[in-house]
């Protein structure tokens, strides 16, 4: 069951960077001057339910198993699209606007493409 689903609507030149730090930051449309060009910017959309781990972060069929949420990762999400997605596979979480999944290769994406979350 799909708890969460938005599109990118905008890419910041520097968005990429974040890649070797295994992070992508995400940002609704009014996303400050200053965090801009180092995230995807997404449109604002409800969040169903709670956000938990073993859901699964989609990035359009790319699959990612959550493995910790941060205490406000899902309030920022909901209130400012913002949140940063942590590809180390942590399963307690060390920053609380942090999204964390499985460790694999980083997706690539692109204007348009959807991001979502599933309940399993």
């Amino acid at each position: 069951m799909k708890i969460f689903e938005t599109k990118v609507i905008a890419i910041g030149q520097d968005a990429e960077d974040f890649k070797q730090e295994n992070m992508l930051l995400f940002f609704g449309e009014d996303a400050p001057p200053e965090l801009s060009d180092f995230c995807y910017k997404i449109i604002i959309a409800p969040i169903q339910e709670k956000i938990t781990p073993e859901m699964v972060l989609c990035f359009n069929d790319e699959k990612y198993t959550i493995t910790a949420v941060g205490e406000v990762a899902e309030e920022n999400l909901r209130q400012l699209g913002h949140i940063t997605v942590n590809f180390d596979g942590a399963t307690t979480s060390e920053m609380p606007g942090t999204i964390y999944v499985e460790q694999k290769t980083l997706p690539d994406i692109k204007i348009g493409d959807t991001v979502s979350i599933l309940r399993k």
